[in-house]
């Protein structure tokens, strides 16, 4: 038995995994691996998951890098992975539309949306769309009916130097894509398209934080991480800008920044703000999620009696006006996830944020939450320990009751936000290495110490509930459902 640990220890140290990294086999409570698909071992970005017919299908983003494809037989630079997910329990791999050359975020093809064409206003009602990013030059979008033989239909935008996380309203076809203009002062901003018809993309205008404008002087905000729009029924979006440090939140009035003035000057780009929201220097904003429409059973007997001197009318603010005899158990929310980017833990303790915007002009933190870093030793893990992102797909399933967060080294988890004063884990799953897990390394040249690590990257959930992570280190994709107690939490029909 000593000598087998022995032999166990070495090849743990020859192949730089430390025994505290190596994790043969998941990690879970009330979380479930149905299927697991490799995505040909390519470091996984975004996913989307989108029924077609009777099929569902999950687009996966890649970030920069090449790996052979097994069904073309020649290497390919990383690009979006196509898998038939129908049947969780054994998704089978359709395609894969090589991306840009070039490695990490200046390559690949990192981000996808998909609308079908029954959905946009102007579109062949027969097709599905993709619309994804073409490594940091510019989005296309191609024709994914037979999500088997993908092919592109056209360029929205090039000559950019820098892409990221983009939106697309499929009900209006208006897209809000993260782009590098290298007029502006900042690495990334919002270029606004009409994309009702993909074929022909009409240019909108383009957007950002004042001071990042071309021309303007002084401090340069945080760049762009990515919005998220209500589309015209709510008649909202929330940006957020900076991921892991000098965070932004901003809420527009997307009528406003539609058909508003265009000409992007201070007093341009401010008319459609209703607030801006500025996290401390060591928190970001990569995901801003709205959690609208909370009836908090904790508030329901507030009976707070109405001003006695009139207050101004702001049309922003919850009701119509801010008159604090509104029911008080009737409230808005703002999910926002900071990125923890460094890894073993050198850099700041990133957080999931829950914001109350019920009023909106006046934004206020109401609770952070984090994994405890002792319950996995996750700083001596390897590769980064932190959040980087929430689900985003507002299934009655899970919206407003579960959100699940992706944590790197720490998996998946998932947390009751029924109280978003008080948010609490109820489900954590963290993948099992595999042979295609990479390492992930601190310090340079003699000092340099890497280690093979599990880096669950973005979450999406589908309409039946299943969820869906994808790992940034090369370990593919994995398909969870929960279980126990957690499932309980959720809203799932009865069958």
């Amino acid at each position: 038995m000593k000598r087998f640990l022995f032999l166990v220890a070495l090849v743990g140290v020859v192949l730089g995994m430390p025994l505290a990294a190596q994790q043969a086999r998941p990690d879970a409570r009330d979380m479930r691996l149905l299927g697991h698909q490799d995505l040909q071992a390519r470091s996984a970005y975004h996913p989307v998951i989108r029924q077609q017919g009777e099929r569902w299908i999950a687009y996966v983003g890649h970030h920069g890098g090449e790996q052979p494809n097994p069904m073309t037989g020649r290497p390919e630079p990383n690009g979006t992975s196509i898998v038939d997910v129908t049947n969780p329990r054994a998704p089978k791999y359709l395609a894969h539309i090589p991306g840009e050359k070039g490695g990490g975020e200046a390559g690949g093809a990192q981000m996808v949306r998909v609308c079908a064409g029954s959905e946009l206003p102007r579109a062949d009602r027969s097709k599905f769309y993709l619309l994804r990013s073409a490594g940091g030059s510019g989005h296309e979008i191609w024709d994914v009916t037979n999500p088997a033989q993908p092919s592109r239909l056209t360029v929205v935008v090039s000559g950019l130097t820098d892409t990221h996380k983009t939106w697309w309203e499929c009900d209006t076809g208006i897209a809000y894509l993260v782009s590098g203009d290298p007029k502006w002062r900042t690495r990334r901003m919002t270029k606004i398209y009409d994309l009702s018809d993909p074929a022909k993309p009409v240019f909108v205008r383009d957007f950002g934080l004042p001071g990042q404008q071309p021309g303007s002087t002084g401090p340069l905000p945080a760049d762009l991480h990515g919005p998220i729009s209500l589309g015209p029924k709510v008649n909202r979006i929330y940006f957020g800008y900076g991921t892991s440090r000098d965070g932004t939140v901003q809420i527009v009035d997307r009528e406003k920044l539609l058909n508003g003035p265009k000409e992007p000057t201070e007093a341009n780009l401010l008319y459609p703000q209703i607030s801006r929201m500025d996290l401390p220097r060591d928190g970001g904003a990569h995901t801003t999620l709205p959690l609208l429409g909370f009836d908090l059973p904790e508030f329901a007997k507030q009976k707070a009696p109405p001003p006695t001197a009139p207050l101004a009318t702001d049309p922003h603010d919850h009701g119509g006006a801010v008159n604090l005899g509104i029911p008080q158990a009737h409230r808005d929310f703002l999910a926002v996830v900071s990125e923890s980017t460094q890894n073993e833990c050198f850099e700041p303790r990133q957080l999931v944020r829950m914001v109350d915007i019920t009023y909106e002009t006046r934004p206020m933190g109401a609770s952070t939450w984090t994994v405890p870093e002792a319950s996995g030793n996750f700083c001596e893990r390897g590769g980064r320990f932190g959040p980087h992102g929430s689900h985003e797909n507002p299934t009655p399933i899970y919206f407003g009751r579960v959100l699940f967060v992706t944590f790197f080294n720490a998996g998946l988890r998932a947390l009751d936000i029924r109280d978003p004063f008080n948010p609490k884990e109820i489900a954590y799953f963290i993948p099992a290495v595999t042979e295609k897990t990479d390492k992930r390394c601190v310090g340079t040249g003699a000092s340099e110490r890497c280690k093979v690590a599990i880096q669950t990257n973005n979450v999406d959930v589908d309409d039946r509930g299943y969820i869906y992570i994808v790992d940034r280190a090369n370990t593919g994709m994995h398909i969870l459902e929960l279980t126990g107690p957690a499932r309980q939490v959720a809203r799932f029909p009865a069958s």
